[in-house]
């Protein structure tokens, strides 16, 4: 059997088996077999190749770790765990998106208390301006999801006015070349703030407003599998919302 993940990641690429082969120290015959009979490197020349290609060491092999070791590699994704989103030091989550060179990524219904940052679209701009993409999902405040919220948080309308508010406070970032924004109509499970490979996630509780909520965070580790969740679902949120309308 192939390795047809491999194969499609080193063609999306453009790198040829050559090229693979010389980046890690091997002969081309190698490479071959790796593709074309789904042999797997060792550890070491996996995580050259994952890292390589930008993919995740279990996307290309997925029988590649035992068990044990990757439940290893996913408890070394926590940095730590903070009991409340209040407790999160303020400062942490601009520095966060301050470390980003490659992607900003927020999923959320209204996120008010990044919104209202005057230091956040400032940075925003820095970010985009200097290469960074950022992607920000917003709930559709006429969705029964962001409805339902309102009635678990038993505040009603609250959280659809909370979300119309924080769209008036992007509106003049929604030209600006490099970041994006779009509406989801999702059960938000998680609020999501990626940085790269680095992520705070707070995690929803029903019936419990989410500075109250813990919140998780995480460093992707090679050969776990934690941080790769998360993002799979911020991608898949992404894939099926809608872009929002500059006149919002």
């Amino acid at each position: 059997m192939a390795n047809e993940r491999l194969r499609s990641a080193m063609l999306t690429h453009g790198i040829t088996v050559d090229v693979m082969a010389t980046h890690v120290g091997v002969d081309p015959k190698t490479v071959e077999r790796w593709i074309t009979q789904d042999r797997a490197p060792y550890r070491r020349h996996r995580l050259t190749i994952a890292a390589f290609l930008h993919e995740d060491e279990t996307y290309l092999w997925p029988n590649g770790l035992p068990d044990a070791q990757r439940q290893d590699a996913s408890d070394a994704e926590v940095l730590k765990v903070y009991p409340h989103r209040s407790y999160v030091p303020p400062e942490l989550w601009l520095q966060l998106f301050g470390r980003a060179t490659r992607e900003i990524g927020v999923l959320v219904h209204a996120g008010v208390f990044l919104a209202e940052n005057p230091r956040w679209p400032q940075l925003l701009r820095q970010k985009t301006s200097s290469g960074v993409r950022a992607r920000i999902l917003l709930g559709d405040p006429k969705s029964p999801e962001i409805q339902r919220r309102g009635e678990e948080e038993e505040i009603g309308e609250g959280v659809a006015y909370k979300v119309r508010e924080v769209m008036k406070l992007y509106r003049p970032l929604y030209s600006v070349p490099g970041i994006e924004f779009r509406m989801h109509r999702s059960t938000l499970h998680n609020s999501l703030y990626r940085s790269d490979d680095e992520w705070l996630v707070n995690t929803q509780v029903y019936g419990v407003s989410a500075p109250m909520a813990p919140v998780l965070h995480l460093r992707r580790v090679a050969g776990a599998e934690l941080v790769s969740t998360y993002q799979q679902s911020f991608e898949k949120v992404w894939s099926e919302a809608v872009p929002i309308e500059r006149s919002s």
